[in-house]
């Protein structure tokens, strides 16, 4: 087979050798072609230099191109990947500041809550420029997979707006599997069979069945509180699962943010949260990490280059859904994963409109949903409180409206549970002054915003979180690392 898959992003360099080693675990895909595309150029050139090492040392005929130009890359491709970070650190930085001036404290940002929501004010206009470009340049009938995050606000957009073939894909219901795997001692995770259904980041496992027999609530929650780790790492996690009946695929950090509960008063975050890793609560915990992973990725790199000579291994293919559903729509071996994709019925008690993640079939003729599904009232009333927040933030990144952006962060569970109206509107101003050269649809409402923020009376206060970590210098991670492997 020989076709052309384009990666935008493509500097997200771990993730992208991750994507591109697994697709080429498919026998039939050694002679296709990989097109990079990132306004970054030094990382482009990174990650090229390191998949040409893949190629290379596996003497294979795969060709990988690298270019700035996005609309280049595009051009003839029958797939195209998105894993971009709109703003990079810096703009995401102020996800997590200027909120916590406010007393929202967010563990990762990327989803809803005051973060989450601007990232999509930044992201979804560049979406629908990739769209454009799709639809224009890409190969007819190209298939857009969309593994940026906020995942349902750019999965909504691109359906609705960028009108081209989309599908959003996630490996939060893979990992929260493998949690329940090994607290029910899963020899192998093939034992557990399972059905997910939501919407991205609040996903439920509500059917579980361990070699076919089928695992109640009492029996999950006593296999949690017995684990010596997880009955630490998510607290949070247990609680809501002891509430709801059903366990949440997100991380305990996650979940935190995306409920009106847990995060509202400082002494109830230390109570819910656990330290040793940042998924687990930590305030800014994600940015920390991220900050952390670059600086050590930049320092590190010819480490990574010099790994790229190993041979590559089908048995270690990961578990993201991009192979998977490439090799299933390309040599007809059918695929069931959990997708993002519009409701129109998939799942009965979300609205019609929403972009909600669960189980699908994917052969020669496409992803095909599993319709008719009811999830419990609880979890459907937790995902409703969300959507409702999706839809006004994409009609808002849409129409350059800042007046339902701040509605939208005003009906943000966490948000609501800590901020008054007046603090809302003095925040969402403040957010979009800082990250304006991100925000072209906010032009015309810059300067009136600059105008409040300077006779504004509302109290703001210099606060780093009620658990916050300092990034680790890169000797640091260095002597992190050398002791965890002493210790194994």
């Amino acid at each position: 087979m020989s076709f052309k898959i384009a990666i935008i992003g493509a500097g997200s360099v771990g993730f992208t050798k991750k994507l591109f080693t697994d697709i080429l675990c498919v026998p039939e895909f050694r002679d296709i072609e990989f097109a990079l595309t990132d306004m970054n150029e030094h990382n482009l050139q990174m990650i090229k230099a390191i998949l040409d090492k893949v190629v290379e040392s596996n003497r294979l005929p795969t060709r990988v191109t690298a270019t700035t130009n996005r609309r280049e890359a595009l051009t003839g491709a029958r797939y195209i990947i998105s894993c971009v970070r709109v703003g990079g650190l810096e703009a995401y930085a102020d996800d997590i500041r200027i909120p916590l001036k406010y007393g929202i404290d967010q563990c990762v940002g990327d989803t809803i809550c005051a973060g989450g929501i601007l990232y999509g004010q930044r992201n979804i206009p560049v979406i629908l420029d990739f769209c454009k470009d799709i639809r224009e340049v890409a190969e007819p009938g190209a298939k857009f997979l969309n593994y940026a995050n906020p995942m349902a606000m750019n999965t909504w957009a691109a359906i609705e707006y960028g009108k081209v073939d989309t599908v959003g894909l996630c490996h939060g219901v893979q990992h929260g599997a493998e949690q329940i795997a090994d607290v029910l001692g899963a020899k192998s995770r093939s034992e557990l069979d399972y059905i997910c259904s939501g919407i991205n980041h609040q996903t439920w496992f509500i059917d579980l069945r361990l070699n076919g027999r089928k695992i109640g609530k009492d029996e999950l929650v006593a296999a949690f509180e017995a684990h010596p780790v997880f009955s630490q790492q998510e607290k949070l996690r247990i609680d809501v699962l002891k509430r709801f009946g059903v366990y949440s695929t997100e991380s305990n950090g996650h979940l935190s943010e995306y409920l009106p509960w847990y995060r509202k008063r400082p002494e109830e975050i230390t109570r819910w949260i656990d330290m040793s890793d940042w998924i687990h609560g930590e305030t800014g915990g994600y940015l920390r990490h991220s900050t952390e992973t670059r600086n050590w990725f930049e320092t590190e790199f010819p480490q990574f280059l010099a790994s790229a000579e190993k041979p590559i291994d089908p048995s270690k293919r990961s578990n993201e859904h991009a192979s998977h559903i490439l090799e299933a729509l390309e040599t007809n071996r059918v695929y069931r994963g959990h997708f993002n994709v519009k409701n129109n019925g998939v799942i009965t008690n979300l609205p019609a409109d929403a972009i909600v993640e669960s189980p699908g079939f994917v052969d020669r003729f496409g992803i095909n949903m599993v319709s008719g599904i009811t999830i419990p009232e609880a979890c459907a009333a937790t995902c409703i409180a969300s959507i409702n927040v999706q839809r006004m933030s994409v009609h808002a990144a849409i129409s350059g409206d800042i007046d339902l952006l701040k509605l939208a962060v005003l009906h943000d569970p966490l948000v609501g549970a800590i901020s008054t109206p007046e603090e809302v509107w003095q925040m969402v101003d403040e957010m979009v002054v800082a990250q304006a050269s991100w925000l072209p649809q906010y032009a015309d409402a810059i300067p009136a915003a600059k105008e409040r923020l300077a006779k504004s009376t509302v109290k703001t206060r210099d606060w780093a979180g009620a658990a916050r970590r300092n990034v680790r210098s890169i000797d640091e991670l260095r002597a992190e690392k050398a002791a965890l492997k002493q210790a194994v």
